[in-house]
């Protein structure tokens, strides 16, 4: 098995990309500062966010602020090591 058959399959996507990348320095961020970082649609952060949460690499909050519903998202330790993982992989074949 070469290097690139062991990258991570759920990190393929540039937005799942995105999503973890700003998970991993920040505990949690809400959907709207998620949505502008990555400048994608509300429709694109909730599929991607949901194969995520599917996998168990973030943990979706859902909670009212007043009136107002709100969304963050935080990763977990299994989506923490799997991100890792994934990079060091991503390194190793740059450097083959």
């Amino acid at each position: 098995m070469g290097i690139i058959d062991k990258l991570n399959k759920d990190f393929e996507s540039r937005v799942r990309l995105g999503i973890m990348s700003i998970l991993m320095v920040n505990e949690w961020i809400d959907f709207t500062e998620m949505k502008n970082l990555l400048n994608i649609t509300d429709g694109n952060l909730a599929s991607h966010a949901s194969a995520l949460e599917k996998s168990e690499y973030i943990v979706v909050k859902k909670e009212f602020v007043g009136k107002k519903p709100k969304t963050s998202y935080s990763v977990t330790e299994k989506g923490r090591l799997a991100f890792k993982e994934h990079l060091s992989y991503l390194e190793k074949l740059m450097k083959s």
